[in-house]
């Protein structure tokens, strides 16, 4: 009986977790352990008599962590895409200026 390995999946997703925080850039991590992963039981179904049945639910739960990553990385980005599009940036100008004033006050 052969076995799936999914230390991959497991790691990358855990990762796209961490690098989540980075505006969705986690997501470049995600993706690619989720399409390992459904790599890997796809070839493991095909051939399913040479894989044990346990083999096979690990995969398949490694898959679901892969995809959930996945969803809340892609949230993420289309969060940070959607603030980067509609921020008033004269505003938010204005008032990184004055905290640069503020501290360089605080400074002095």
């Amino acid at each position: 009986m052969k076995k799936l390995e999914t230390t991959l999946i497991y790691v990358l997703s855990s990762i796209s977790i961490l690098c989540c925080c980075f505006g969705g850039l986690g997501i470049l991590f995600a993706l690619p352990s989720y399409l390992v992963a459904n790599n890997r039981l796809k070839n493991a179904q095909l051939d399913s008599e040479n894989y044990s049945s346990e083999s096979l639910s690990a995969m398949n739960n490694a898959k679901t962590f892969a995809l959930v990553t996945l969803v809340i990385n892609g949230l993420f980005l289309a969060y940070t895409i959607y603030s980067l599009a509609t921020t008033d940036w004269e505003i938010f100008m204005e008032e990184f200026n004055k905290a640069m004033e503020d501290f360089k006050a605080a400074q002095s």
